[in-house]
Parts: C-alpha cells; structure tokens; sequence
C-alpha cells in the first residue's frame, strides 16, 4: 500500500500488476477554471479518471457543505456518492497527480484520508516526472464509467479544524498555525482573492512551493524534517493546523510533514478566505 508518495516508475509497475488500482487526474488553473480539463483532454495517464477542484472536490450550492471559504469542502457522504459513482471502491489503491506542483492532487490524498481510505498516493513529481520517466500518455475526454461501487465511508483519518476551533485556540501552546500562502499574501502586501490582505494573528509562513526539489519532486525526508522543525522552533508538531487561502495549497504542507516522519496533522480547509470573510468579526494581522 501506498500512502503518501509514490514514484513514476513505482505507478508503472503499480499499473501492470493486478492490484486494483484507480488513478485521477487533478490538475487545476485557479484563475482559468477550465485549463484542467484542457490538459486532461490533451494528454493524461491512460484510464486515469478526471477530479475536477470545482466540480468534484469541493461544495456545490446544493449540498451541504463541510467547511466554509473559497472551496468548501462536501459533505464526506456526497464525497463517497462521487467515489461511487465512479466506480472507485474500498479495496482500490488511489493514486492522484496535477501538472501545478502538487497543488491541487493533495486536495484529493487529503479528502480520501477524511473518508477514511489510507490506500492514497500522490505522484512525486506530477504529469512532468510521469513523462520523464517514459510513462505513455492517452489523450480524448473522459470515459465514463459504466460500474459504480458501493463505498463506504470508515473512521476518518484525518483531522478538520473549523473556524471556531481556530479561534478557540488561538494564542495557546495547544495550536501552531502554519500558512502555506506566498509569503506577500502571508504579509498582506498583496491580496488578489480574499476581500482582506493579511493572515491569522500567531501564524507561521511556509510557501508550500518549499517542499519540491528542482525537479518537482519532494525533498529527501531528512531535510524536510529539519526544515519544519527550524521553523516550529521547538513547538510540539502534533499542534499544527495547516492553512493556506481556501485550503487547498496547505496540503503540501501536511504532506511533506507526514513524509518527513512528523506525524499526520490538522487542516483548516476553510482557511484564511473563511477566516477574513466577515471584516471586522475576526483578528487579523500583516507584516
């Protein structure tokens, strides 16, 4: 079982054995909402199945959201409709990719652990490290599916932070808020998105774009390692709670510190773009 990364080569034998095996195609252009779909149609693993941000991974007007901001997530049982409808199941080992840098894929690893499935991988290295690696390419829109599962949610394995939980603890040793924005969104120099430039009173700031070597890989888990522990300076890595602005972008973070043996920590998938969403209502802070 695969649980964090999984190499291209590793998914290329993956794919030529008999385990079951379901791979999804992430990629995302958060100001051109249609450029994954695109790039999907142009070239994508072969059989690989289209996860859409807007349209699979996040909260459309009828449901019932799971978290507020930007891209709230849905409900973990219209999650698990989706997955069964696509005829992923249980047993499935699932490997997710994006061509922006793990991005948009960790979104998916992220909510497959919220529905209590473990068997998620992301690629290291995305489409660009697939290539490299001799991986064939298949273009076209994509294939329905004709079989729909039966899955069902377990246990989650993952932790949600809500807005007033954030609140509730924040300022206390218990919570160590991490920020995965650039760092002139972090510092509200610039605020492209959210109606408020700026972050969470106490935050750290880790771009998450630090985690990938050259290549767009990861980094060896000894340096990640060091590097996070530099930058919580001796707090407790149990007490993060990663964010970013609509809470996509912090899974990189989360990521990269489970890789690098920190333990699995806590998302607020709302993010800065919740927290700010009422101007005045909640503390902010630049610099």
């Amino acid at each position: 079982m695969y649980s964090t990364l999984i190499s291209a080569p590793q998914l290329q034998n993956l794919l030529a054995s008999t385990q079951p095996v379901m791979v999804f195609d992430c990629s995302f252009e958060l100001m051109q909402p249609a450029a994954g779909d695109e790039q999907y149609s142009q070239a994508h693993i072969p059989g690989a199945v289209r996860a859409d941000l807007d349209r699979h991974l996040s909260a459309q007007v009828d449901q019932n959201a799971a978290s507020g901001g930007r891209h709230p997530l849905p409900s973990r049982e219209n999650f698990a409709a989706w997955l069964a409808s696509i005829g992923f199941d249980n047993n499935m080992q699932a490997v997710v990719y994006d061509r922006q840098g793990v991005n948009y894929c960790g979104r998916l690893w992220w909510m497959l652990k919220w529905a209590g499935h473990e068997a998620v991988a992301v690629l290291d290295g995305g489409w660009q490290a697939w290539l490299a690696s001799g991986g064939a390419a298949q273009s076209g829109p994509e294939t329905t599916s004709t079989y729909t599962s039966n899955y069902v949610l377990a246990p989650t394995h993952a932790s949600l932070e809500t807005t007033e939980t954030v609140a509730k603890q924040l300022g206390r040793p218990t919570q160590t808020l991490i920020d995965a924005r650039g760092a002139p969104r972090f510092r509200g120099e610039v605020e492209p998105l959210d109606p408020v430039a700026g972050h969470i009173p106490g935050a750290l700031n880790r771009p998450f774009t630090l985690n990938l070597d050259a290549n767009g890989q990861f980094k060896p888990a000894g340096q990640l390692r060091a590097e996070f522990e530099v930058l919580l300076a001796g707090r407790d890595p149990s007490t993060v709670v990663h964010h970013c602005g609509s809470g996509v972008s912090a899974v990189p973070n989360l990521l990269a510190m489970e890789v690098a043996g920190l333990g699995r920590s806590a998302l607020y998938a709302g993010s800065w773009s919740e927290w700010c969403s009422d101007p005045g209502k909640r503390p902010c802070a630049q610099g």
